[in-house]
């Protein structure tokens, strides 16, 4: 599977991927810890701005744009003095996917147990276990998820080596500070409509699905590359991201190129069409998604301009 496409299962369904863990010894990477109340307040009275945001303007009205990861380090996961303003000026907070939201997290999980589960030969299926073990998942817990599935967990799971944790998600700390804030939170995109872009068409795209990303865990070259992505985002790395595919060996084949379109792309007229809808409904939105969705001519901010918004760089300086 390309570099891009496994990167981009991992940040659809990383709020999700949960596994048994055993207990953590030296040799498992580090489990995220629960924060205290008292860690929470320190946590947001010291937050530092991260990731890259615009203010869109139309009809006397302003709402934001915000690109995320989905992955983090707890020391990241509170939004930072620019980033909370524009989230105080919301009435609406729309993200992907609001897995705080039970019916969601529902269909998502029923959707992702409904896909096709066809068997793998023996020596991937050792390969796997062999990587399960390398991060203290007990197999056992991933064999119900289909092979893409289970790729898609162990590279999470391998991102913990690097202290990046779903649990520190940002777009689930944004969910949670609307929801807390009594904020209306809205998803744009549906469970059904993401799981259907992760579809195989057959059991030999599924094995090769599964060869690609098992190449790439066992080189490190996932982990890698989720590394600069974190990198780039805590910095606000704005041309940096813009450079994606200068950096992230993910566009070298037809395959790749064509995977970027369908999972950047072909959906970005669909969450922008949702954020325009919200706004013209007389509500100001701070909309929430994946960092990879705000670049390039396709972008979620060149799609706005198109729509007749005024559009306007932020620039976050994290210290």
């Amino acid at each position: 599977m390309p570099n891009l496409l496994r990167f981009f299962l991992f940040c659809l369904l990383a709020a999700i991927a949960g596994a048994a863990w055993a207990e953590a010894g030296t040799a498992c990477p580090p489990v995220a810890v629960q924060p205290t109340p008292e860690a929470v307040q320190a946590g947001m009275r010291n937050a530092r701005d991260h990731g890259f945001l615009w203010r869109i303007s139309r009809d006397g009205r302003t709402s934001y744009l915000y690109g995320t990861l989905h992955v983090a380090k707890p020391e990241w996961m509170y939004p930072g003095p620019e980033v909370m303003q524009a989230l105080r000026e919301a009435d609406t907070v729309a993200l992907e996917l609001d897995m705080l939201n039970p019916d969601i997290r529902g269909r998502l999980a029923a959707g992702m147990a409904a896909l096709p589960n066809a068997p793998l030969p023996e020596h991937l299926t050792k390969r796997l276990r062999k990587q399960a073990d390398a991060v203290c998942v007990p197999y056992e817990t991933l064999a119900a998820l289909t092979p893409e599935l289970q790729i898609v967990t162990l590279t999470v799971m391998t991102a913990r080596w690097e202290g990046l944790d779903a649990s520190y998600g940002i777009d689930s700390v944004l969910a949670g500070i609307g929801h807390g804030a009594k904020k209306n939170v809205v998803s744009l995109e549906t469970p059904e409509a993401q799981l259907k872009m992760l579809e195989m068409e057959d059991a030999q795209e599924s094995i090769a699905t599964v060869q690609d990303g098992l190449a790439e865990l066992e080189t490190g070259g996932a982990r890698k590359l989720l590394k600069r992505i974190a990198q780039v985002w805590a910095s606000a790395d704005y041309a940096a991201m813009a450079r994606y595919g200068e950096w992230c060996d993910c566009l070298n084949t037809q395959t790749e190129r064509e995977m970027m379109k369908r999972m950047l792309d072909d959906r970005n007229p669909g969450l922008a069409a949702g954020i325009d809808d919200i706004h013209a409904d007389g509500k100001q939105v701070f909309a929430a998604v994946g960092s990879l969705h705000m670049f390039g001519p396709f972008g979620l901010p060149a799609l706005m301009a198109k729509r007749g918004y005024r559009v306007e760089r932020v620039d976050l300086h994290p210290r």
